[in-house]
């Protein structure tokens, strides 16, 4: 079993800026990608960004050029660094990911969410 754990949401002022973290814990063998999904209340969840084991990222249209994610294989750990937020972003943040836990045996995990609120 694997464990998400996400931090860092809360309440800012528009034009701030917040930092998530996931941390992924458990029994596995490799995490192939890790991402961050949002939903917003009435909405589809939607991507945010994921990143790739060799660091590679995909980001989405709405968040680029404002939102980092990054990522410490040693740690197990990924970032998302958000700045100039807007409204607009409030939503609920996911971590999500790809994880082999067996040899060709791929899973893929859930965080809890973290909300984001942006007032303002």
């Amino acid at each position: 079993q694997v464990q998400l754990v996400e931090s860092g949401g809360g309440l800012v002022q528009s034009g701030g800026s917040l930092n998530l973290s996931c941390a992924a814990s458990g029994r596995f063998l490799s995490i192939y990608r890790m991402g961050w999904y949002r939903q917003a209340p009435g909405k589809q969840r939607e991507l945010v960004a994921f990143i790739s084991s060799g660091g590679s990222t995909i980001y989405g249209d709405s968040v680029k050029g404002r939102f980092t994610m990054s990522r410490d294989n040693a740690k197990n750990t990924v970032y998302l660094q958000m700045n100039s937020l807007k409204p607009e972003d409030t939503a609920v943040y996911y971590c999500n990911a790809g994880v082999t836990v067996a040899y060709a045996k791929a899973q893929e995990y859930w965080g809890q969410g973290t909300q984001v609120t942006v007032s303002s």
